[in-house]
């Protein structure tokens, strides 16, 4: 598979994890839209969020929005999920953009 994501998560670019669990990685955007922007992502690939459809990793993800968020002491953020080409989505590989100042 070509796709970046399965790539960094699989250590072929020494991407250094803010947060990481048995589901998820989290790591920073190399194009940050704001002071700190970090990208959550489900180690098993996904295109996007219409084709997810296990519940409990949609949990997950959330769950490390917040322990992310927590660890590094961001109170205040915004969480976006960008679904398909025309909404923006750059990466065919499910991950949720956590931004804050």
């Amino acid at each position: 598979m070509d796709c970046i994501f399965c790539k960094i998560i699989n250590g072929e670019f020494n991407t250094e994890f803010v947060y990481e669990n048995e589901h998820v990685v989290v790591f920073k955007d190399i194009h940050p839209k704001a002071p700190v922007h970090l990208l959550v992502v489900p180690k098993v690939h996904t295109a996007s969020l219409n084709e997810l459809e296990d519940k409990s990793l949609m949990g997950e993800l959330l769950q490390a929005v917040k322990d992310v968020t927590k660890k590094i002491g961001l109170k205040s953020y915004r969480v976006q999920i960008n679904t398909g080409k025309e909404a923006g989505q750059e990466v065919f590989h499910l991950h949720l953009h956590v931004l804050g100042a």
